[in-house]
């Protein structure tokens, strides 16, 4: 193979741990997933917690945006989360390795979080509500990725899963309606719980709608 470049190397640690998980991902079986010797990884990274934080600053770059005056700031706000959420969305590993660094150590998560407090500052929230902000925004995507619309079940057979949520369905109709009478009008969707994108778009709707309510507030006061 040709020259052995750190990106490479985390995009396969991305793999691996998105596939079998984070304790799967070690010096010795990346350079056997890459062909090369233990010794030509260290030139990358020391150690796993270096190869932690490569992973991690690989992961955000993919959504770090330059911050644009002649936008709207709650565009670039929701740019932003969309862009976290997608990348969690990609790599389910995503999350845990974000839990994972000390994240004052990885470039690219400085660069994201300054540039959403920048936003929070032009919408005229104050230094405490901003770090409130940018805090609630990284949880919410996480939290976002790392679940999914209701009853989904990833590991079973389309016919396994069908026959599931058939039967969750038909118990949410048979409850008595007197007594819950929403449950057995919305058992469908309840149990059907949309499409992933619809999950994540609604979401991220709902935490950018708080934020710009708080905000339009700040205006009128």
């Amino acid at each position: 193979m040709g020259k052995l470049t750190r990106e490479a190397v985390v995009e396969q640690a991305l793999e691996i741990g998105s596939a079998e998980g984070l304790q799967a991902v070690t010096i010795r079986r990346l350079a056997q997933e890459l062909g090369v010797t233990p010794m030509a990884l260290y030139w990358h990274f020391k150690n796993k917690e270096q190869l932690l934080v490569g992973m991690a600053d690989h992961l955000i770059e993919g959504f770090v945006i330059a911050d644009d005056h002649a936008r709207p700031w709650q565009e670039q706000l929701r740019e932003l989360v969309t862009g976290l959420v997608r990348v969690l969305r990609h790599y389910p590993c995503a999350a845990a390795v974000l839990e994972e660094v000390d994240q004052m150590t990885v470039p690219n998560f400085l660069r994201v979080w300054d540039t959403a407090l920048g936003l929070a500052k032009q919408a005229g929230f104050s230094y405490e509500e901003n770090c409130l902000i940018s805090n609630y925004l990284l949880r919410g995507a996480i939290a976002l990725a790392a679940a999914g619309p209701m009853n989904r079940r990833p590991s079973a057979t389309s016919e396994e899963g069908a026959a599931c949520l058939r039967v969750k369905r038909a118990t949410l109709q048979s409850l008595p309606p007197d007594v819950y009478p929403h449950i057995v009008e919305m058992a469908g969707p309840l149990v059907d719980g949309g499409t992933t994108e619809l999950y994540d778009t609604f979401g991220i709707d709902i935490l950018m709608t708080g934020i710009e309510t708080m905000a339009a507030r700040l205006h009128v006061d």
